[in-house]
């Protein structure tokens, strides 16, 4: 398969009305602010998820070329919620396992009248791949590899608006692995469209941003002076395998210097409000009673990226 520059320009058509979604680069404020106003209608007021006709006879395949049973089950839940017909390919045993190229197997999933592909891939670009060379079916990007997750962005933004109003004086300090993080890339890239300025990435030397991205967002590797007086707190999930490459020895090594404990979240402001988009690995990134505390909002994140 030839490997295509990753473009998100494709998910746009002729009139600007978008018809895929697999990054948020070439996204407007006006389009971020339209999918967060429609997600948030869908949350009643006590927090309730609304059931919708919106996908009503519509078919949604779910292609999780990685595994992910939170994500893949949110997008299910969201799909059914929405009146569709939801297929879980089982790639495990798919034609795929024969050498079936991966356009062949979209093509046939095309001609069974599927309306929507939600990918998820270990290959950046992958859905882009897809969008560009299949017609007539909408693509959506549930991750891939470290290059985006824009739906888990857009949940987040949700979830910090229905806190903290107005992004544009907003201070949000994301922490972990920046390099590998497809979730930070997404997020950041939504914060800066929404208008917010004070961004800061803390992460150790080896899971830091490079210097050249440095310059446009503000990088510590020290946890303290990063989260001082800040509104948002978003934790990122530490991979093992992840741990080697930034010469940390273990994991109680990277949560003395990195967990988020009471007394680093005692330095950001006193309403501040923390969030992972999970899995949480306690004791790792994040104190138990950090990740169960009233600042916590991890739960609502779940909540928010169904609607």
């Amino acid at each position: 398969m030839k490997k295509d520059p990753i473009n998100n320009h494709i998910q746009l058509n002729d009139s600007g009305k978008l018809i895929h979604l697999l990054g948020l680069e070439d996204l407007s404020k006006e389009h971020l602010l339209e999918i967060i106003d429609k997600a948030d209608k869908l949350i009643d007021k006590n927090g309730n998820l609304k059931k919708s006709k919106a996908l009503d006879d519509m078919s949604v395949a779910n292609l999780f070329f990685e595994p992910s049973t939170r994500t893949r089950n949110t997008f299910e839940i969201a799909a059914m919620r929405s009146s569709a017909n939801v297929i879980n390919v089982d790639l495990a045993n798919s034609a795929l396992k024969k050498n079936e190229a991966l356009m062949d197997t979209m093509h046939t999933l095309k001609a069974m009248q599927i309306d929507m592909f939600v990918i998820r891939h270990k290959q950046s670009g992958m859905p882009h791949h897809v969008a560009h060379h299949l017609d007539g079916v909408a693509i959506l990007n549930a991750g891939d590899g470290t290059n985006a997750h824009p739906t888990q962005a857009l949940l987040d933004m949700l979830s910090i608006r229905q806190h903290k109003p107005n992004f544009e004086n907003l201070s949000v300090a994301i922490v972990g692995d920046i390099t590998h993080s497809r979730v930070a890339h997404s997020n950041i890239q939504a914060l800066k469209t929404l208008g917010t300025t004070d961004i800061r990435l803390i992460a150790p030397e080896g899971l830091q941003h490079d210097s050249a991205r440095c310059e446009v967002v503000a990088c510590f590797d020290d946890i303290n002076k990063g989260l001082k007086d800040c509104d948002v707190i978003i934790v990122l999930r530490l991979q093992k395998e992840r741990m080697i490459e930034a010469d940390i020895p273990n994991e109680q090594e990277y949560f003395d210097h990195y967990g988020l404990t009471p007394e680093r979240l005692a330095l950001a402001k006193k309403d501040a409000i923390v969030m992972h988009p999970g899995p949480i690995n306690r004791g790792v990134e994040i104190d138990s009673s950090v990740a169960d505390g009233n600042q916590s909002i991890i739960l609502q994140q779940v909540t928010n990226g169904i609607a």
